[in-house]
């Protein structure tokens, strides 16, 4: 049966949950805010199904890359609401007028992140857009595999992991009708995290009752506090490109529509390196355990095609670059290869050396942050995100004053460098 030891060795992907024939697994939410599996054992009846279908245990050869290309929608409305160059919903599409079925991520409720499926296109378009956090995966393994036996095509979208999982439910058997597509990841950080910080910025956060759960539950139940229902959100976007381009993107949250408004007024905007929550995250601070070693990139989980930025173009093809978006993808099977040629996109060729620039979802191995148990244990104590993140960047006084004396120092042999050097010359 399933057992963690080390969180490093468990991506969340659900595989073992659905797979099992007791339904004797269920996913338990850690004082990070992730989810493990945790086994009924009275009802387990050792079958080692739950074993066959992880993907950590069950590592597949890395496929080689076959093309690398540059992609921009021609559909500029398209290609603005989607977080890079549009490829994602041009793949939806030709999958929904074939019949087909798109399974991809949206926010729930709570805007908390969660698998779903798709079978009309309207349905499509909460998927558009980066979702930094993980993603629910629920019961979509299960519900792809009936529809793949039904002959529909399948479209999954998700993660590395989720991509691995979902190969490895399946029993590693190739369906002709599956389209499985993954993305560059940078890691998923925490939902607990991210359901704290909505609190706390958004409505529904109560520091007076943190403090009494504390005391009398103890920490873990520090994760639990979310929205609550006068929660004023209306839309978020993590990667919004309206007002300062594809580069500087922003993170902005909007309120709800009054009645007959035109548009959602903004809550917040912020370029996501200014945003409390994007700073922890792109500085690898609440990444699930398991992405700082991760098993599942680069081929490893035999997806169709991995799509993703294309942030080379700003350093070595500036003349296909309009700041309004480029994606990058890797197209890894035949089958990835034949589906894509059937899309309208304006395609450049390109490289993988050019491809792993400026871009760390490449990498397997990535440094965990210094300050990662500095931060959950700040966070569990009660701080909020903003305060827990900005102390984890706050740099102490006696660096800062070292920092200013090798300042003093450097100026001051500057100076006498060019007193000497000018003496010299008399």
């Amino acid at each position: 049966m399933i057992h963690i030891t080390e969180k490093k060795n468990c991506c969340g992907c659900s595989a073992c949950v659905q797979r099992c024939p007791k339904q004797c697994i269920s996913l338990v939410e850690d004082t990070e805010g992730f989810l493990y599996p945790k086994v009924d054992e009275e009802t387990c009846i050792k079958c080692g199904l739950c074993e066959k279908v992880c993907p950590i245990l069950n590592q597949a050869v890395k496929l080689p890359v076959q093309e690398v290309l540059a992609v921009k929608n021609p559909n500029e409305e398209e290609r603005m609401n989607s977080s890079s160059g549009g490829v994602f919903f041009s793949l939806a599409r030709e999958i929904i007028n074939k019949g087909g079925v798109v399974f991809g991520a949206v926010f729930d409720d709570s805007w908390e992140v969660h698998h779903v499926h798709a079978e009309k296109l309207e349905s499509v378009y909460p998927m558009m857009g980066s979702k930094y956090l993980q993603s629910r995966i629920e019961n979509t393994y299960n519900e792809a595999e009936q529809f793949l036996k039904q002959g529909r095509d399948v479209m999954f979208v998700g993660s590395p992991c989720q991509i691995a999982g979902l190969r490895t439910f399946l029993h590693n058997k190739e369906y002709p009708n599956l389209l499985a597509v993954d993305f560059l990841c940078h890691g998923v950080p925490s939902p607990g995290v991210w359901r704290r910080y909505l609190a706390e910025t958004y409505g529904g956060y109560d520091a007076k009752e943190q403090s009494r759960r504390l005391a009398t539950a103890g920490k873990n139940t520090v994760l639990l506090l979310s929205l609550n229902a006068k929660s004023p959100i209306g839309d978020i976007k993590f990667r919004d490109k309206e007002k300062s381009g594809w580069k500087k993107y922003r993170f902005v949250v909007r309120k709800k529509s009054a009645p007959k408004a035109d548009q959602n007024s903004v809550l917040s905007s912020d370029i996501h390196f200014d945003n409390p929550y994007m700073q922890g995250f792109l500085s690898d601070i609440y990444l699930r355990p398991s992405c700082y070693e991760c098993k599942c990139k680069n081929g490893v989980n035999h997806s169709d095609l991995t799509i993703g930025d294309y942030w080379a173009a700003k350093v070595t093809d500036q003349d296909f670059d309009d700041d309004k978006g480029i994606s990058l993808v890797l197209v890894n099977t035949i089958k990835g290869k034949d589906f894509f040629k059937r899309l309208n996109m304006t395609v450049q060729k390109s490289t993988m050396e050019k491809a792993r620039i400026c871009n760390g979802g490449f990498n397997e191995h990535t440094v965990q942050h210094l300050k990662r148990t500095f931060f959950f244990n700040t966070f569990q104590q009660g701080k909020s995100v903003r305060e827990a993140v900005n102390q984890c960047f706050r740099i102490p006084l006696y660096r800062r004053l070292m920092g200013r004396l090798k300042f003093f120092i450097k100026k001051a042999i500057n100076i006498f460098g060019k007193l000497s050097f000018a003496l010299h010359r008399m």
